[in-house]
């Protein structure tokens, strides 16, 4: 019997089509809101990304990449040079706001982390090893990771981290990453290692610290002192308090409030003030609406048994 002639199958071609279409049109959208930072301080000169996200030249970077720095300069990705101060750093969320006169061709639009799902498409755009307007493609590889970050009263971390498999390298540092739909869901932030990058989701509580930070310089903020990751309640438990998910302690800071309230590694946060804690950004954001002096009432599992214990808060300094 005769062999057919082999059918060939576009689908990979069409598939591979739509792909090159959407990045194409994230990187057309947001490369002219995408600036290079350059910077110079005791240490040498520094390079990282930033991000237009108002018309009248507000600046959204990572704090780390103005680190000991009140000044620079700013490339388009068309070569105009602008100067820039930085209005306000905040080293817990590692965001920075600088200001500019320079006017950018568009305003990135900000986007809504909380809508990622792990798999989901994300473009990365930077300026990684000084190559102005570079873009890179890859999934959200994972949600809620958290990262350390050192400031002046010590080391801390980050929470609610966005993990992606788009290429990062030096430079991509305060760049944006974004969704399918141009919109800014993240502030890439680091490389962790070989094809791991991450980025600072864009969200109601990143928001605010972006406001505090254009108005006040600074964001003035509680502290508790630990650092968490979201982990499944034990089925029983969670049948019995209706929740799925709450904080495993992952670390204390010595002499924080969380160590004096007798907060361990190990437990599982599952409430506080009475408000359920299903993520760490259900605890930031109840973070940033209190002032330091008040108390925080917190529910955690230990050993299996339920455990109150209150923690009386301090102000965060040094970020």
């Amino acid at each position: 019997m005769a062999r057919k002639p082999f059918a060939r199958d576009d689908t990979g071609d069409e598939a591979l089509d739509a792909y090159s279409k959407t990045v194409i049109t994230v990187a057309d959208t947001l490369r002219p809101s995408v600036l290079s930072v350059v910077v110079r301080s005791g240490r040498g000169e520094g390079a990282g990304s930033a991000v237009a996200f108002t018309l009248d030249g507000f600046l959204v970077t990572s704090a780390h990449v103005v680190e000991g720095v009140n000044g620079g300069a700013v490339f388009t990705h068309d070569g105009q040079e602008q100067v820039f101060e930085v209005v306000g750093r905040d080293r817990l969320s590692d965001l920075a706001v600088l200001s500019t006169g320079l006017r950018p061709a568009g305003a990135a639009e900000l986007g809504d982390a909380d809508q990622l799902r792990v798999g989901q498409l994300v473009v990365a755009v930077g300026n990684p090893l000084g190559l102005a307007g570079s873009v890179t493609a890859g999934i959200v590889s994972a949600l809620g990771r958290s990262i350390p970050a050192r400031t002046a009263a010590g080391m801390r971390v980050i929470d609610d981290v966005i993990q992606t498999d788009a290429a990062l390298n030096p430079g991509n540092s305060g760049g944006a990453l974004a969704d399918t739909h141009s919109r800014v869901v993240g502030i890439n932030t680091a490389v962790a290692g070989i094809g791991l990058g991450l980025a600072v989701p864009m969200n109601a509580t990143t928001r605010h610290i972006l406001s505090e930070l254009m108005t006040h310089g600074r964001v003035r903020r509680a502290w508790l002192g630990l650092g968490s990751a979201t982990i499944s309640v034990p089925p029983a438990l969670a049948r019995r308090l209706e929740q799925e998910t709450g904080l495993r302690v992952v670390e204390v800071v010595p002499d924080s409030p969380a160590s004096r309230a007798g907060i361990r590694v190990g437990d599982v946060v599952i409430s506080a003030n009475g408000t359920k804690v299903l993520t760490a950004q259900d605890l930031q954001k109840l973070m940033l609406n209190l002032r330091a002096g008040s108390q925080l009432s917190v529910t955690l599992i230990r050993n299996g048994a339920l455990v109150d214990v209150v923690a009386s808060l301090s102000e965060l300094t040094g970020v």
